[in-house]
């Protein structure tokens, strides 16, 4: 049995083939103008790499941004789910999950058999999301996967108080022109994104284990502060963290698969 689970996102794509329950392989890319396009380039790179082609695939689940318009897709499922199946499915312990993506931010909590028992997200501000690191990137003029340890380098972190990212974006040039250092200002940058999270953790309910998936899990500066304010260390995967939400629908295309089987 072969399956996959495609997750479109606003930034980026990813794509889960499992056989026979066992992770055969995944791929992530940047996204393309069209969601459809994204899905398919992200499919076509990962099936490449296995010698596979579409027709050996069961069942296929989309998930993410751009799930609806997937055409090769068997079925779609949200992202609050998969995020949540995934990450149960590899750390069983988990009970708690942040991702944080490209045009949002969810804290989501399941049960013990890894489905979802509520979830929260952020509102449609681009802050406290991975768009809103690459715009800071920009302006403090370094690539967006150095942010995070550039921030464990400063001696003195600034205070964003801003919560709109246009706001905060004016606030960082002001600290900037001020010659605070680009160390100063990424670890603010930081400390301000956990403290939006913390928010949305406190809503839904912390219970460990907890665990960060989606980009910014690899961001070193915003999981350090989010671990320090939470009061407790994340577990970490075997996996690529970005790639939970695909693994999800993958799992999901499995289950249905197997249902599909059973009926007459």
């Amino acid at each position: 049995m072969i399956v996959a689970g495609c997750d479109v996102g606003s930034l980026s794509a990813e794509a889960v083939i499992l056989k026979d329950g066992a992770i055969l392989g995944s791929e992530i890319i940047r996204v393309r103008p069209k969601a459809e396009q994204s899905a398919i380039d992200v499919m076509d790179k990962t099936l490449r790499g296995l010698d596979l082609s579409y027709e050996d695939i069961d069942y296929t689940v989309s998930t993410g941004y751009g799930r609806e318009t997937i055409s090769f897709a068997d079925h779609n499922i949200s992202e609050i789910s998969c995020h949540g199946r995934g990450a149960h499915w590899l750390i069983p312990s988990i009970k708690t999950v942040i991702d944080i993506g490209g045009q949002d931010c969810k804290a989501i909590r399941v049960d013990k058999d890894g489905a979802l028992e509520d979830f929260v997200m952020n509102d449609k501000c681009a802050a406290g999301t991975g768009r809103s690191l690459e715009i800071y990137s920009e302006v403090l003029g370094v690539h967006i996967s150095q942010l995070g340890s550039l921030s464990l380098n400063a001696s003195e972190p600034v205070t964003i108080t801003n919560q709109c990212s246009i706001f905060a974006e004016t606030e960082i040039m002001h600290y900037l022109m001020e010659d605070k250092s680009t160390a100063d200002v990424a670890a603010g940058i930081s400390d301000a994104m956990a403290r939006r999270v913390k928010m949305l953790v406190g809503r839904v309910g912390l219970k460990n284990d907890i665990a960060m998936t989606g980009g910014v899990s690899k961001n070193i500066g915003v999981v350090t502060c989010l671990e320090n304010m939470l009061g407790t260390t994340f577990v970490e995967f075997t996996e690529d963290p970005q790639i939970i939400g695909a693994l999800g629908a993958a799992l999901f295309a499995a289950d249905r698969l197997k249902k599909n089987s059973k009926e007459p």
